[in-house]
């Protein structure tokens, strides 16, 4: 089936995933402190990780188109779905940026005004670190990178009707392509600076958009090919063979070493320097998350470098289900620790600052913060449910086979 049809059975499940998001975000901001630190943290951890999965869909159909490469034509409709989520991210960034104008939350150390004019280094980093640049500033990357997807998916899906033999679609696909690489590649670094990286106010590393990026394009890949073997069996995609998927797998697992390179060559950096303000970042994690420092470890680099090493674990449903599920999941809690204790110390700095008597809601181990839990698993789960919702809402718009691309035929003949 070339057409795909979003059941209502589908619709279902995916809904009890976002009722499931919606009651755990309602119970952890009823039961949270009183800048509801924690519901706030979830939805900006959340929001930034499905966004910035989007993000890599597009990066990997820009990059794709401006390669000229073709083995991937075959299922190029799910990037473009994942990649229209960058919708649905524009609304949640706007909503949090809201929460920074209308002090509903206290994510960012920096959006706090008494805490600028006190610090020096605050001080000197506002002229980026502001509430206006984060709000509008997102406004306009983000909204750069909806017009990119957009245009990107209708000039494909137009190929379907009316693509000729001059390859017109083609041509202007590529140039489309080769615009959007180098807008991403400094733009997302810019947002994720902003979004992530600036809950440690005081702290940066040069590395760290990159870093995250791969986490993200992981995910990506990861959440590809489950979609595939979801809808291959199902009925849908009958032209893509294990040879897709054995080269879906083989990225997955490249990228995994290369995030294991970016997180080593961090940290190795840091620790080799020495330099107080830098090492704060790693001792923090270290010393007080080191069940998460080490599981990151292991089930981001070792678990998918043991199981993937093998030529012919890449090409069994089983064995890539199990490791795409695990580096979903695994990749998701990379982001918890990127962000949670950042935001804890920011609540604790606050509190503080206040001396009120607030400050023994976020004092100490704290639920949601040193681990996730059930309310933050609950949420992971919501928000999964909406991108899925979302992308196969998009996938029933169109065709799934692109009918008239000009690299149909390579990539129905594509083997390893």
């Amino acid at each position: 089936m070339n057409q795909f049809i979003f059941e209502t059975r589908q619709k279902t499940v995916l809904g009890v995933m976002m009722l499931i998001g919606v009651i755990s975000l309602v119970i952890t901001y009823m039961g949270d402190d009183h800048s509801h630190t924690r519901f706030w943290s979830n939805v900006l951890h959340n929001s930034v990780f499905f966004t910035g999965v989007a993000l890599m869909a597009l990066f990997l159909i820009a990059a794709k188109i401006t390669a000229w490469s073709g083995w991937h034509t075959i299922f190029k409709r799910v990037w473009e779905a994942y990649s229209l989520f960058l919708i649905v991210g524009f609304v949640l960034i706007m909503i949090i940026a809201l929460g920074i104008w209308g002090g509903w939350h206290h994510l960012y150390h920096w959006a706090d005004t008494k805490s600028v004019e006190a610090d020096t280094i605050l001080t000197g980093k506002s002229s980026f670190l502001n509430k206006g640049w984060y709000t509008f500033g997102s406004m306009i990357i983000v909204g750069l990178w909806i017009f990119l997807a957009t245009r990107i998916r209708a000039l494909s899906v137009d190929e379907d009707t009316n693509g000729d033999t001059e390859f017109t679609h083609a041509r202007k696909l590529r140039i489309w392509g080769a615009a959007a690489l180098p807008i991403i590649g400094f733009s997302s670094a810019a947002m994720i600076w902003q979004w992530v990286m600036s809950v440690d106010a005081h702290w940066y590393s040069t590395l760290f958009a990159w870093y995250s990026s791969v986490s993200l394009m992981v995910t990506m890949i990861a959440l590809t090919i489950l979609t595939l073997i979801y809808l291959k069996v199902k009925g849908y995609f009958p032209l893509l063979t294990i040879e897709h998927l054995h080269d879906l797998g083989k990225y997955m697992f490249a990228f995994s070493i290369f995030w294991t390179y970016m997180w080593f060559s961090q940290f190795m950096l840091i620790w080799y320097g020495n330099i107080p303000e830098e090492t704060i970042y790693y001792h923090t994690r270290l010393h007080e998350y080191p069940v998460l420092f080490y599981l990151n470890i292991g089930l981001n680099f070792v678990l998918p470098f043991l199981v993937l090493l093998r030529n012919d674990t890449k090409r069994k449903y089983g064995t890539l289900i199990f490791i795409s599920c695990v580096l979903v999941f695994s990749h998701w809690l990379d982001f918890f620790l990127m962000l949670k204790p950042g935001i804890i110390h920011t609540a604790h700095e606050l509190a503080a600052s206040a001396g009120d008597a607030a400050g023994h809601h976020v004092s100490g181990p704290t639920p949601g913060f040193s681990m996730p839990g059930f309310l933050e698993i609950g949420t992971f789960i919501g928000f999964l449910g909406m991108f899925f919702f979302f992308a196969f809402s998009r996938l029933e718009k169109a065709s799934l086979l692109p009918r008239r691309d000009p690299y149909l035929m390579e990539s129905v003949s594509h083997h390893t």
